[in-house]
């Protein structure tokens, strides 16, 4: 949930503080009740970026990452990323947003409040659009 291609490139220091490090392992036992849920192993391509690696990565700039409550994953065993994201999004499962984006990952973050359980997708020259969406609709 810390580790960075980018940071260890750029000599970013992407260490958690203890408050995120908490936060951390929330996102890691709701990252446990996906895995429950879908059978399979998930893996996390993203998770907690300091406000550093965050800016090098292009993140929005209150990004959830920067909190240690957002991870980006994908789970292949499972099926697509959008049937990924739409089985989390058919269950209980709380979340303050699920996103599904650019049919590469399913962005899943929490929040420190009442979750919002925002679906959303994003594709290459959109910007977020609500639902979960197999592409961007037509204009």
């Amino acid at each position: 949930m810390v580790i960075s291609q980018t940071a260890a490139r750029m000599g970013i220091d992407n260490t958690p503080t203890p408050e995120i490090l908490k936060n951390l392992r929330i996102m890691a036992a709701k990252l446990e009740e996906i895995r429950s849920l879908l059978g399979v192993p998930v893996l996390v391509s993203s998770g907690y970026r300091c406000p550093a690696l965050n800016k090098a990565v292009g993140g929005s700039k209150g990004s959830a990452h920067m909190l240690g409550l957002a991870a980006d994953i994908t789970a292949p065993s499972f099926g697509t990323v959008l049937q990924t994201a739409r089985k989390i999004a058919a269950s209980g499962i709380e979340y303050d947003q699920l996103i599904y984006e650019f049919d590469s990952w399913v962005h899943i973050g929490l929040s420190g409040g009442a979750p919002r359980r925002e679906n959303l997708s994003i594709f290459q020259g959109t910007g977020y659009l609500r639902g979960l969406m197999s592409k961007p609709p037509q204009t």
